[in-house]
């Protein structure tokens, strides 16, 4: 079975390490990056099969970036990671359909859980 790619998007050097050990003695293949415009070729060009996207970031935040791929495609789960609990910006992030949401103080292992089985429903749609 092929490895499943995950693109980490965080501008937080010390936490993308964590996520990619976490992430890939899970078995997933880890795609990483600091800043939204970069996550936006990435997405182009090595078409991963989740995203974990931080909120804030320097030159294009988060929602800005989840608006841009929901307009190119609407069905790749997308998590948005935060720090901050903002009702603001989690009400924008479920207008632009954000597939769910990691906060950063939140146990990582039950998140990474919550990611793998949402992973496993969709494998489960697509095979229908």
């Amino acid at each position: 079975m092929e490895k499943k790619k995950i693109l980490v998007v965080d501008d937080e050097p010390d936490f993308l390490k964590i996520i990619k050990i976490r992430l890939e003695s899970d078995g997933y293949e880890t795609l990483l990056c600091d800043n939204g415009k970069d996550a936006l070729n990435i997405i182009k060009k090595d078409k991963p099969d989740a995203v974990l996207l931080d909120i804030l970031m320097p030159e294009l935040d988060g929602l800005e970036v989840l608006r841009t791929i929901r307009k190119q495609d609407k069905n790749l789960p997308v998590f948005i990671i935060t720090a901050f609990s903002n009702n603001e910006r989690f009400e924008l992030a479920k207008k632009f359909n954000a597939s769910g949401f990691i906060v950063k103080t939140s146990d990582l292992g039950e998140e990474i859980g919550n990611i793998n089985s949402f992973l496993r429903l969709a494998d489960n749609y697509k095979k229908k």
